[in-house]
């Protein structure tokens, strides 16, 4: 699989991204968590009131109780002749003034015989108050008032309260008759209801609870108490034995919960406060939403920054990447784009650098180019075979010596002339007039030497005459025609030269009747194998004379060559439609 190349701007994106998000993610959390402890201390010291509260209110309620009983037995029993008056009245009183909270009122010898009870009543037969708890405590701890677990009234028949729930406060007093003092208990049913009302709407939050143990382990409120009592729930029933006051945690019933306790002064009750751990925790809904959209919110924020700072970062490398573009592309002239940070702009300048020497060694590499191929020209140049002037030389003497000076003199103006454009004042570029002057003469001294074996005709457009030519690139192309188009050739043999100009190009065509030559002979002629010309001729052939032009002029330039066995050649020089004057200039330009 082709490994994916990700741009600097999203690599940036990306691990910035990841590394706020991951830093945003361990945010919350610790948000959440240092949320969840302050709404745990809030709420653990809220049940924590609420529950001293309760306290306060229990306690002040047996305080209550227990200045009744004091009333009870200070007001009424203690300073009493029970064998001559009756308290009932007394007792009556104090019944009314509290009988909201008080469903009856007894005072029993120590033997267990009533001595009075309000509202009247009568104890249930075969019943042995001697030996119930709540009486023998009384006379066990005589100095202390006892309160019993809460239970349905059970001693007092043909009663209306014969079946209501009540708990009970008894204690030991002196009963007076004559001149005798014997002990006594004095019983105070209260009305469980009045206890049950101070728990009322006690909750600790939502799925909380209060309830009130009894110093045994009993309980003695309980919101679900029907429940509790019939085995369908269960309670945490050592919260008495082992747990102090203050705050804890517990697992019951594979719940998770905080108990709250506190203990009611004087009683060894203890009053328990039951809170769900989820309330004390950050899992509502509402709060999971919340955070998200924290977290949503962070990100989003978190993302605006990273893509501002990715694109100050990113955008001047993107702008020094189309740079380098334009400079791969080969446009060395471009400005170099240098912004952004320190090290952002010392690569730019670095690359802007890098540009100008670039250009500094390519026009070195141009210079050293040109020379090297004026060097090419000048040796293609230079390889005319000196055989051409001496047979040249040979006919000029064989003209003098027999006596034929118009001809002598003839051909050695037309060699004069043919050296004279060959030299050119060591210039490469001529005109198309000065190059059909030199092939004119070569034609000439030509024509001398084969004894008009051949014919020759040059056609040129005036417009043509002044526009640039190479130097020296016809003559090889009629030597050729001459030497191995008609040297083997029965007959008069026939060169034509035309020169025409087509739009933008300068058109030179070569053309002869000679032999001709098959394909593979004409792809011969451009192969880069030596090409062995003729001995008596310059030794330039078509493979130079096309490497010159497409040196000079371009790869869209050369020579074409149409040839058929037994029907002759025609060869066609492709160049530009220059003039030369416009070249002249450029030369002193440069």
């Amino acid at each position: 699989m082709e490994k994916k190349n990700n741009s600097i701007r999203y690599t940036i994106f990306v691990y910035f991204t990841i590394t706020a998000l991951a830093a945003g993610l361990l945010i919350s959390l610790s948000l959440y968590q240092r949320l969840s402890s302050q709404v745990a201390e809030v709420v653990q010291e809220e049940n924590q009131s609420l529950i001293n509260q309760v306290a306060r209110s229990v306690e002040s309620y047996l305080r209550t109780v227990m200045k009744l009983s004091d009333s009870l037995y200070y007001g009424a029993v203690k300073n009493a002749d029970l064998s001559s008056q009756s308290i009932n009245n007394e007792i009556t009183l104090l019944y009314d003034n509290n009988k909201d909270n008080v469903d009856n009122i007894a005072l029993f010898t120590q033997d267990g015989a009533m001595v009075e009870s309000v509202p009247a009543a009568r104890l249930k037969k075969n019943l042995n108050i001697t030996g119930e708890k709540w009486f023998s405590n009384a006379l066990e701890k005589t100095e202390n008032q006892h309160f019993s677990d809460p239970h349905v009234q059970y001693i007092f028949e043909n009663n209306e309260n014969q079946y209501r729930w009540v708990f009970s406060l008894s204690r030991a007093v002196e009963l007076t008759e004559g001149t005798s003092t014997t002990q006594g208990v004095l019983l105070v049913d209260l009305s469980y209801s009045s206890l049950e009302h101070l728990f009322e709407g006690v909750t600790t939050g939502k799925g909380g609870y209060v309830y009130l143990m009894g110093s045994d382990g009993e309980i003695l409120y309980h919101p679900r108490i029907q429940l509790i009592d019939s085995g369908r729930l269960k309670e945490n029933n050592k919260v008495a034995s082992g747990y102090k006051d203050g705050i804890h945690r517990e697992v019951f019933e594979g719940d998770n919960r905080i108990i709250t306790v506190k203990s009611v002064g004087y009683t060894g009750w203890k009053i328990v406060g039951v809170t769900p751990n989820s309330v004390v925790s950050l899992n509502t809904i509402k709060t999971r939403l919340f955070i998200v959209f924290m977290i949503t919110l962070i990100l989003f924020i978190l993302v605006l920054i990273n893509s501002y700072i990715s694109s100050r970062i990113t955008n001047p490398i993107k702008e020094l990447e189309k740079s380098v573009g334009i400079l791969e592309e080969g446009d060395l002239e471009t400005a170099v784009s240098i912004g952004g940070s320190y090290e952002i702009q010392h690569l730019g300048n670095s690359i802007k650098n890098m540009a100008i020497q670039i250009r500094v060694l390519m026009d070195d590499i141009v210079t050293e180019h040109e020379a090297k191929r004026k060097q090419e020209f000048d040796t293609l140049q230079s390889q005319i075979n000196p055989h051409f002037l001496y047979n040249t030389l040979d006919i000029i003497v064989w003209m003098i010596e027999n006596e034929q000076k118009n001809e002598a003199v003839k051909a050695v103006t037309a060699l004069a002339r043919f050296f004279r454009i060959s030299l050119s004042k060591g210039k490469s570029i001529i005109t198309v007039r000065d190059e059909l002057e030199h092939v004119r003469s070569y034609l000439m001294i030509q024509h001398m030497r084969f004894k008009n074996k051949f014919s020759y005709e040059i056609q040129a457009e005036e417009e043509c005459m002044e526009l640039t030519s190479l130097k020296l690139i016809l003559q090889p192309l009629v030597e050729n025609a001459i030497y191995h188009g008609m040297e083997f050739m029965d007959g008069e043999g026939e060169i034509k030269l035309s020169v025409m100009r087509k739009e933008d190009n300068l058109i030179i065509q070569v053309s002869d009747n000679g032999l001709g030559m098959t394909e593979e002979q004409v792809k011969s002629l451009f192969s880069h194998e030596v090409h062995v010309t003729s001995k008596k001729g310059s030794g330039i052939g078509v493979k130079n004379v096309n490497e010159r032009i497409k040196l000079y002029f371009g790869e869209n330039y050369g020579l074409t060559i149409d040839s058929e066995p037994d029907e002759g050649t025609t060869i066609t020089i492709l160049l530009p439609a220059v003039p030369y004057d416009s070249v002249l200039e450029k030369e002193k330009q440069s």
